[in-house]
């Protein structure tokens, strides 16, 4: 039974949840910033991602309302609805941030207790959500008053100035790690987050596990004189503080220790498990961590240079496929600020560049071996000595006519790597590979957008007279199409944000 019911949130709510949920299980948050929905989940408080404001979304019923967003004009319509809804519920209610003289008279006419950040927040919460006066609980609370005060001086949300906070706050360098066989977006954002670090005055280097093969990126890399190291030979001991760009867990799909402790993590994938770090920012709605960056820097007033501009444009042009793919509308307002400070004539260049001759023998392969089935096509491209060729290839065989599902997989170094495109479908090629690869190997993604590994074990050890690539297309197609067979229906309440995707190529 819901006793407690948050709506909205920000970093006095957040603050404030994590003690009134200490050993109880009747909160409920409902929260429309899929940012503060994450952070939410990830702390185990049930949580609807919907308008605050809106009754359809609240509880049967509720003892206790806390309204907490920093938008006085919301908090405002969200105490009134929730004033209407439980007549005699106790509620509390957060100004926001710069609240007018006539927001604070309707909050006071409406809620039971109205909290201003500055001075009453830690005793007046305290009392209304039944807090004990532990000096650990006031001193937290202190804490994120604090946080709040600085970020109405920042004048902007909350998130910038709790990342520079959350930087500034390390012992040493920060070293800034994208995932391993890096994309685009993930090499922009891990350059950009450094880039912020640096205009604080805390070192910062970028870097990468497994190698850049993909020549689109290569060019990105040596056209833009982009500077990252490769995590090989990094002593972690150097480093005050590690943050992870466009991936989420230390050792998933990068080349850190799995568990290695994190301080920030920036990223745009559903994550599929509990996200550690002292800052954490993960938003799947968005279509690419680079718009994150590029959102940071416009609010805290540092300017891209050219190269950093260029890059982080193309990251967001390259994960929502020209504005086509898993789009939203942060990533066309990153696009318009970043477009002034943009080298055209090096970004034409980038995505321009000689194609190796391993891409156009993988895509003449998919071509070549296409099992087409209805409107999908799977295609086992056999050995390969390029994986990044699959997602190339994946996406080419999207032109087909009638074609709106495709996955291309090949094999090399004794593992099954596969790529998942689709366009114009409902169908989630994320749940499709989960469902028909996960058991044997790893998978996950987006609704559109897929990838796959699965270790080759004992199919390499096949008869002198059976061909592996066939061996391998045999097992590989028979669990794709029998799961398309029945596409997989994701669990009722489940949201993008628990699919995962840990291999974004």
């Amino acid at each position: 039974m819901v006793r407690r019911l948050l709506l909205g949130c920000s970093a006095v709510g957040n603050a404030l949840v994590e003690r009134v949920t200490e050993g109880s299980e009747d909160l409920l948050a409902v929260t429309d910033d899929p940012g503060w929905a994450s952070t939410l989940r990830d702390r185990s408080v049930a949580t609807v991602e919907a308008d605050p404001t809106d009754p359809s979304a609240f509880p049967e019923r509720a003892e206790v309302v806390l309204v907490a967003s920093d938008d006085p004009a919301r908090n405002v319509a969200a105490a009134a609805a929730a004033r209407e809804r439980y007549p005699d519920a106790m509620i509390v209610s957060h100004v926001g941030v710069a609240p007018s003289a006539s927001q604070i008279d309707a909050l006071e006419s409406i809620a039971n207790r109205v909290v201003d950040p500055v001075e009453s927040v830690a005793a007046r919460v305290r009392d209304a959500v039944g807090l004990d006066g532990s000096d650990a609980e006031r001193d937290h609370v202190a804490d994120a008053e604090r946080d709040h005060v600085a970020d109405r001086s920042a004048g902007s949300t909350e998130r910038p100035p709790r990342l520079i906070r959350t930087i500034r706050r390390l012992s040493g360098p920060l070293l800034v790690v994208a995932h391993d066989n890096p994309d685009p977006d993930a090499i922009a954002s891990a350059v950009g987050l450094a880039r912020i670090a640096e205009s604080i005055g805390v070192p910062a280097d970028p870097c990468y596990g497994g190698e850049i093969a993909h020549q689109e990126n290569r060019a990105m890399v040596n056209l833009l004189d982009l500077s990252l190291s490769t995590v090989d030979g990094i002593d972690l001991e150097e480093y005050g503080g590690i943050a992870l760009v466009d991936h989420s867990r230390a050792g998933i799909n990068d080349s850190l220790p799995e568990g290695t402790p994190v301080d920030v993590v920036i990223d745009h994938h559903p994550p599929r498990g509990p996200v550690e770090g002292t800052f954490v920012d993960v938003r799947p709605d968005v279509g690419a961590t680079s718009t994150l960056i590029e959102e940071y820097l416009s609010r805290l007033g540092v300017e891209p240079d050219r190269a950093l501009a260029t890059a982080l444009l193309y990251g967001i042009r390259i994960d929502t496929r020209d504005f086509t793919r898993e789009v939203s509308i942060p990533d066309f307002e990153a696009a318009a600020s970043l477009t002034p400070h943009v080298d055209e004539s090096t970004l034409d260049r980038v995505e321009s560049p000689s194609v190796s001759a391993e891409t156009l023998r993988v895509l003449a392969t998919a071509i070549d071996r296409r099992d087409v089935r209805g409107s999908t096509v799977a295609t086992c491209v056999g050995e390969i000595t390029d994986r990044d060729a699959l997602a190339q290839a994946a996406d080419r065989l999207l032109d087909l006519e009638g074609i709106a599902v495709t996955f291309v997989y090949g094999y090399m170094d004794g593992v099954i790597y596969g790529s998942a495109r689709a366009r114009g479908t409902d169908l989630d090629v994320g749940e499709l590979l989960r469902d028909a690869l996960a058991q044997a190997g790893s998978a996950g993604g987006h609704a559109n957008m897929a990838g796959a590994q699965v270790p080759l074990g004992i199919l390499e050890a096949v008869a002198e007279d059976e061909a592996l690539t066939d061996v391998v297309e045999e097992f590989v197609a028979g669990r794709f199409f029998e799961a398309l067979s029945s596409p997989p229906t994701p669990p009722a309440g489940t949201t993008p944000a628990a699919i995962d995707a840990e291999f974004p190529d």
